[in-house]
This record gives C-alpha cells, sequence and structure tokens, in this order.
C-alpha cells in the first residue's frame, strides 16, 4: 500500500511502509458522530442532559477530590457513596429541604 503512495517520504520511513488499524465498530462510530454534528433533535437533547451531568462531576471532584483517597476498592467505593450523598442531601438543602409534621419536604414557590 505504502510503496506506490507519493506521499511516503512524508508520512514514515519505514521500509514496509506504515500499518495502522481501524476501529471494528468504525462506521457506527462515524454514523453516531454524523448525527451528532447535523441532527438538531440530537443537539437539543444533549445540550439538555450536558450542563447538570458536567455539573454533577465538577461538584464530586471539587476540593481535591479528583483522586479517590484510600488504596481498597471497598473503602473507595464506601467514600464516593458518601460523597455523592452528601451532595445530593446539599443541592436538597439549597432547593429548600425542611422538615415539617415530622416529614420532609421541599418548599415551592407560591403558583
Amino acid at each position: 500500500m505504502c510503496a506506490t503512495c507519493p506521499l511516503k517520504d512524508r508520512c514514515t520511513r519505514s521500509k514496509t511502509g506504515r500499518v495502522f488499524s481501524v476501529h471494528a465498530q468504525y462506521d457506527l462510530l462515524k454514523a453516531a458522530r454524523d448525527q451528532a454534528a447535523t441532527d438538531p433533535d440530537w443537539q437539543a437533547e444533549y445540550r439538555r442532559w450536558r450542563p447538570p451531568l458536567e455539573r454533577a462531576i465538577s461538584w464530586l471532584v471539587a476540593k481535591g477530590n479528583r483522586r479517590v483517597p484510600y488504596r481498597d476498592v471497598i473503602k473507595n467505593d464506601t467514600w464516593l457513596h458518601n460523597r455523592a450523598a452528601a451532595l445530593n442531601l446539599r443541592r436538597l438543602i439549597n432547593l429548600g429541604l425542611t422538615r415539617t409534621n415530622g416529614t420532609w419536604t421541599i418548599i415551592t414557590a407560591p403558583a
């Protein structure tokens, strides 16, 4: 393949040519990228979900939590679940979580 290519000198110095592999699902991935680039419905759905997800990830890794603090998988799993629960609780409190008459409720704005 490379022996007859006029750009071989720019591409590689190997005498046997250059070897590259194509992903087994290349056609499917290309179709998905093309849809993402051209389909307005796909783009609207992506815009709808990307900001909250990115925000949640940024909250999760904030303040030095980009790396897990323990060497043990079980301890890290417990730590991650506790961190996520704390962030969820903080979010609920910011939304107005209160205890009224023995039940938890979120205060909603009057209609």
